[in-house]
């Protein structure tokens, strides 16, 4: 896979910073560090921050970090040991890169203690949150990040494959999430969440799994993601054990409807909302308006959850090189749930699906 290139998308992002006007931006670690560099350090109660102005970056380093993270950033470090504590090592950074920015961005993932003392070293600055910088170029994936992505995507087609290989009567749902786990390990990934829900369990969005065990006629909703490297996979798919349930068939043409119509919406230039607005519109048609309860979609990458959302209210206009899920879903309390998932990346023409696995129903 296509290694991240860290200079360069500290430049892209100091040109952002520029286009804003924001004078410095402090990251913590998280998703959008790993982003601009590669790599985060270890997230604890310990002050880590990067500060990035206009013309150069520094850290705000623990010592105890210190010679770890240097293997992963050639930045400088102002280090600070825990018998002192951060505030001196927080001055020397600000007086480094930028001694009194007229406006600040911070990481929305930040320690709320860690905001505050940064807040307090700069009494003056307005505030605002990183999104329009590094959320802003997070939005275009390039092609590294959309092969790391197709290969995320295969891994959990792979996955889906093990869990229904080992439907059998009287397994619980507990024990097909561990068959989900260790088939992402088996890849090399990191399954990062798992919901297997039998029957009526299915008509609950985000179902806790739990002991409930397979019977013939059950349905099996299987929404699993996984993380080999960086980034992120998500799928959902439908089985049975044995037969679908009375009905089941019509409603689950309603969702693979559903799911057609919203890739058939993905373009640039089109607004977010359209996406929503294609897969709702097949669904109230059909009469299950009020079943579907959830946004079509959300953004991928280097989180399970980020920009784009594809929601009624979105007017964001959709770019190429952006990647999020389409997942209709129609949930019937008592009876059963459907939802189909796929990660879909805004191409010049429309779009193009990640996962190779058919959304047909898998009968086991």
């Amino acid at each position: 896979m296509t290694k991240t290139d860290p200079a360069a998308r500290l430049r892209r992002l100091q040109q952002q910073m520029k286009a804003t006007g924001t004078e410095l931006l402090a990251l913590a670690p998280g998703a959008h560090m790993h982003w601009l560099l590669g790599f985060a350090p270890h997230p604890d109660e310990r002050l880590c921050l990067l500060l990035v102005g206009h013309e150069k970056a520094a850290w705000v380093m623990p010592a105890l970090n210190a010679t770890d993270a240097r293997q992963h950033t050639d930045l400088p470090f102002h280090e600070w040991a825990d018998a002192t504590g951060p505030a001196q090592a927080l001055a020397e950074t600000l007086a480094d890169i930028c001694p009194a920015p007229r406006r600040l961005s911070l990481d929305e993932t930040m320690r709320a203690d860690h905001a505050l003392m940064l807040l307090d070293a700069l009494p003056g600055a307005a505030h605002s949150l990183a999104g329009a910088e590094v959320g802003a170029l997070r939005l275009i994936k390039d092609a590294g990040e959309c092969e790391a992505l197709a290969e995320n995507a295969r891994i959990a087609d792979e996955a889906q494959k093990a869990v229904r290989a080992a439907l059998r009567p009287g397994v619980t749902e507990t024990e097909m999430v561990q068959v989900a786990r260790d088939a992402f390990a088996a890849h090399g990934a990191r399954c990062e969440f798992g919901i297997v829900a039998f029957g009526p369990n299915s008509a609950f969005p985000h179902h806790h799994s739990g002991p409930r065990t397979l019977a013939p006629g059950d349905v099996v909703l299987v929404d699993i993601g996984g993380r080999k490297g960086a980034h992120y996979s998500d799928i959902t798919r439908m089985a049975a054990y044995g037969h679908a349930p009375e009905g089941y068939d019509d409603v689950h043409a309603v969702v693979e409807s559903a799911v057609v119509a919203a890739l058939a919406a993905v373009r640039p230039g089109v607004p977010a909302h359209a996406v929503d607005d294609a897969a709702r519109g097949v669904i109230e048609q059909a009469g299950y308006g009020a079943f579907f309860t959830h946004r079509t979609g959300h953004g991928i990458g280097t989180e399970v959850h980020e920009p784009p959302y594809m929601t009624s209210a979105n007017t964001d206009l959709l770019e190429e090189g952006m990647v999020f899920t389409i997942e209709p879903g129609i949930y019937l309390p008592g009876r059963f749930g459907i939802r189909l998932e796929e990660v879909a990346i805004v191409t010049a023409d429309g779009a193009r699906i990640l996962s190779g696995l058919s959304r047909a129903l898998h009968i086991a």
